[in-house]
């Protein structure tokens, strides 16, 4: 399930689901999105009822209180075959292109978005799959109108915070740091060690992005 723009508040109880739906599959960390994020940027109350969600959940469902709610059911089970199955079989379709980086390059995952993409669009309009509020249980009322959150006031406010960080810290370290995460890239080593010491010196993360940056690249698609 998605948010929808069309009857947003609708947007609650399909974020509750799919939140009910990750914990009851094991999830060990989740994020919940607020119902107008479909048409802004999350307001802070409709932050706030995400993470009330998840608190409810958490606190009175009593769903956390079990190891595996929904240990030894077939239905669940089954599905979860299924999905391991389908997913080896992309993985190993994956693997006969060369690779995830070959895969990229032939287009292969782009082309795999689009067909589902278009498949789920096709299916809601011609109504084989109901979405609430969208081709089905409709009404006359307007759009709901949102205002764009006005974010100027943070924005100099996290610039203020970022120049006293970087105005506190080892500049030699710091630098000393980036150019370990910078031949960690370039020599294929494994890049957490490195990536975990910069941001220990007080790196951020731009930083540590262009050392990657320059020596990966950036993707392009042609």
């Amino acid at each position: 399930m998605t948010l929808q723009a069309q009857q947003p508040l609708n947007n609650v109880v399909r974020v509750t689901v799919q939140a009910l739906a990750a914990v009851l599959g094991g999830a060990q960390s989740l994020h919940t999105n607020g119902y107008d994020e479909a048409l802004a940027l999350p307001t802070a109350e409709s932050a706030t009822l995400a993470l009330r969600t998840q608190q409810i959940l958490g606190y009175e469902s009593g769903v956390a209180g079990v190891t595996d709610p929904l240990g030894g059911s077939w239905y669940v089970e089954s599905l979860t075959d299924r999905l391991e199955a389908e997913a080896r079989a992309l993985i190993e379709e994956v693997d006969a292109l060369g690779g995830a980086a070959k895969a990229i390059e032939r287009g292969f995952f782009q082309e795999a978005i689009a067909r589902s993409a278009y498949a789920l669009q096709r299916a809601q309009e011609l109504g084989e799959r109901v979405v609430v509020g969208v081709n089905r249980f409709t009404d006359d009322s307007p759009p709901l109108r949102i205002e764009t959150p006005d974010f100027s006031a943070l924005e100099l406010r996290q610039r203020a915070r970022l120049a006293e960080a970087r105005g506190r810290r080892d500049t030699e370290a710091v630098r000393r740091a980036l150019v370990a995460v910078r031949a960690a890239a370039a020599g294929m080593m494994p890049l957490m060690p490195p990536i975990l010491d910069a941001v220990r010196v007080r790196a951020t993360l731009g930083e540590i992005s262009d050392e990657l940056r320059a020596v990966w690249g950036v993707y392009r698609p042609a």
